[in-house]
């Protein structure tokens, strides 16, 4: 179980908020629209009308409490930049900040933020990658090369052993697990044997995976 304070109760904001409750987080969240917080309130652990560029009102909060201090503020980018600023200078142990452009991403990570997320920007890669794939579910980027994906299983792969088809060998595709709808096979060995229906979870270098993809 994870403190969170969470400033900023945009979309991206509650969505989060929701996520980070099942999980069985604390979160606190925070923001200066009045009508926004009476309506949230009752969900969370605590709830603040306050603007949070006032560095009393975030002196308040008692910073260093928390385990992360994320900032999802994505229609103001210059209350974003300050208050995550303002974040660590007041001992937070982490800050997380949403940006919208790379060019705020940079000017958030060079002002104290300790991880920038880019939701516009990932959510149209895998958007791209979707569509110019049929079999790509979805996928993890991990660098500019690397990626994980989660990949149909070809036809004519279906009643093969994994130790036949060798998919490391022939195809530069390390396997790292195999879904069947909404179960994961947890041994999974040489003797695996190939069903049609079966996605895979595979990690390698990102262009030879779309391009196996796309064969």
């Amino acid at each position: 179980m994870k403190s969170v304070l969470l400033i900023g109760m945009g979309k991206f904001g509650q969505t989060l908020g929701e996520k980070l409750l099942n999980m069985g987080d604390e979160v606190m969240i925070v923001d200066k629209n009045e009508d926004k917080i009476n309506q949230l309130a009752q969900k969370y652990t605590d709830a603040l009308i306050a603007n949070c560029m006032n560095a009393d009102n975030l002196r308040a909060l008692n910073i260093p409490s928390f385990d992360a201090c994320i900032v999802a503020i994505g229609d103001d980018f210059q209350s974003s930049l300050e208050i995550t600023s303002l974040l660590k200078d007041l001992g937070a142990k982490w800050v997380v900040s949403k940006a919208t452009t790379e060019i705020q991403r940079k000017f958030l990570l060079r002002n104290g933020a300790d991880e920038v997320v880019y939701p516009d920007r990932d959510i149209a890669e895998k958007l791209a990658v979707k569509l110019n794939s049929a079999k790509v579910f979805d996928y993890i980027e991990l660098n500019s090369e690397y990626s994980i994906f989660e990949i149909a299983v070809p036809d004519k792969w279906a009643g093969k052993r994994l130790a036949d088809v060798n998919p490391r060998k022939k195809y530069g595709l390390n396997l790292l697990t195999v879904k069947k709808e909404t179960t994961v096979v947890a041994n999974l060995d040489a003797n695996y044997v190939f069903e049609t229906g079966d996605h895979m979870l595979v990690f390698g270098n990102t262009e030879k995976i779309l391009a196996f993809s796309n064969k």
